[in-house]
């Protein structure tokens, strides 16, 4: 059972690091961590958003536990001009860690996109996101 909001981040962000640094290797930028896109090259973007708590037990609160509901979203930059293929590879990466997937209790469901972004920020990539919807448990 993951214990706090921090198991979940962890658990996901670790997740992603871990892929990103297979070859090809690509920065992530992870909430509230300095960060400088790199100049004419691929990167990605992982963000947690946190939703409805309900009981899951109806038990007291050193035996039951939470539901935990959240969004996973992850934007890809690629380089503009150069199609799509390069983005779409690096968001099948993403898509395969986490489509369908249990991990430390955290329940992943079907990944949607990636969606193209139209006016993507920043301006100089094109930029992609997906987002992947999860329940966990909290003690």
């Amino acid at each position: 059972m993951t214990s706090t909001y921090n198991d979940i981040r962890a658990t996901i962000e670790s997740r992603i690091a871990a892929e990103m640094a297979k070859l090809p290797t690509y920065p992530v930028s992870y909430e509230n961590v300095p960060f400088t896109p790199p100049n004419n090259a691929s990167w990605l973007q992982a963000f947690i958003r946190f939703g409805d708590n309900n009981y899951a037990t109806i038990l007291s609160p050193s035996t039951g536990f939470n539901r935990q509901n959240g969004v996973v979203t992850v934007n890809v930059f690629t380089s503009i001009g150069a199609g799509t293929a390069a983005n779409l590879t690096i968001a099948e990466r993403i898509k395969d860690l986490f489509d369908r997937q249990v991990v430390s209790n955290i329940h992943f469901d079907a990944a949607s996109g990636p969606a193209q972004i139209v006016s993507p920020e920043p301006a100089a990539y094109f930029q992609t996101q997906l987002t992947i919807t999860f329940e966990a448990y909290l003690s």
